[in-house]
Order: C-alpha cells, then sequence, then structure tokens
C-alpha cells in the first residue's frame, strides 16, 4: 500500500530581493519593499511530502525520527535565523522563497533516502506559498 506522509516544520530567516542584473529602479519596481536595502525577515512554514509503502512493521512510510532529524541537521540548522543573501547557494541567485523552496527540495532529494520525496511547499507568508516537485515534475 503506498501512502503520503506531510510533516511541517517551522524556521524564520531574512532576506533582501535584490538582482545584481537589474538597475536600482527595476529592483525598485520588481520587488518593491522586498528591495529594502536592511533586508527583511518571515516566519517560514516548511512542509514536506514523501512517498512510500506502508512498513508491515511499523505501519510508517518512513521513520519520523529519521525524516525530523535529517530535516533539522540539513535545512533548519542551515538556514534558521539567518540571512540568505549571505548564503553560497544565493550569491548567483535572487534569495526569493521560490528559489529557496527548490534550494530545499535538492537539498532534500541528495539526502533523504527512506523515502521517496514528492514535494515541497514553503509558506513565506498567510499569502503566498510555493511548492516544488523537482524539474522532472514541471515538464509537461
Amino acid at each position: 500500500m503506498q501512502a503520503h506522509l506531510t510533516r511541517r516544520y517551522r524556521f524564520s530567516a531574512s532576506h533582501r530581493l535584490h538582482s545584481a542584473e537589474l538597475s536600482e529602479a527595476e529592483n525598485r519596481a520588481t520587488y518593491g519593499k522586498c528591495n529594502n536595502p536592511y533586508g527583511h525577515g518571515h516566519n517560514y512554514a516548511l512542509e514536506v511530502t514523501v512517498s512510500g509503502p506502508v512498513d508491515l512493521a511499523t505501519g510508517m512510510v518512513c521513520n519520523l525520527v529519521d525524516l525530523d532529524g535529517f530535516v533539522e541537521r540539513e535545512v533548519l540548522a542551515r538556514y534558521n535565523l539567518e540571512n540568505l543573501n549571505t548564503r553560497k547557494e544565493f550569491s548567483q541567485i535572487v534569495p526569493t522563497t521560490e528559489n529557496l523552496c527548490m534550494e530545499i527540495f535538492e537539498i532534500l532529494q541528495r539526502g533523504f533516502k527512506r523515502a521517496h520525496l514528492e514535494k515541497v511547499r514553503l509558506e513565506e507568508t498567510m499569502m503566498n506559498s510555493f511548492e516544488y516537485a523537482g524539474e522532472n515534475e514541471l515538464r509537461t
């Protein structure tokens, strides 16, 4: 039997949306208040969805202790209370929540092998959330 598990995590981080490819005026027009030179922060809600057969012995898709430990070490410890603009992975790309969501997916895809990673959903505000299910899922 195949099942899906979605686990929710929280972390806080700051960023400034600013592209070196755009002029100051274009950055202000594109990113508005999110282009503030001092940055701004968010309390993110991260949802990680994995799938797999339900283990007959445990009754679970994956061991929650393993999943929680991996997300804590590889995602939360990396980004919680950080300025995303100072992170190496955002040195060439704007640290939008879309890009952060894709980065988190790639981190989880590379390292967590105990269940199939279906998607990552990242809620930035009550009004904005982003999902990413990998490049292969986006092609139609």
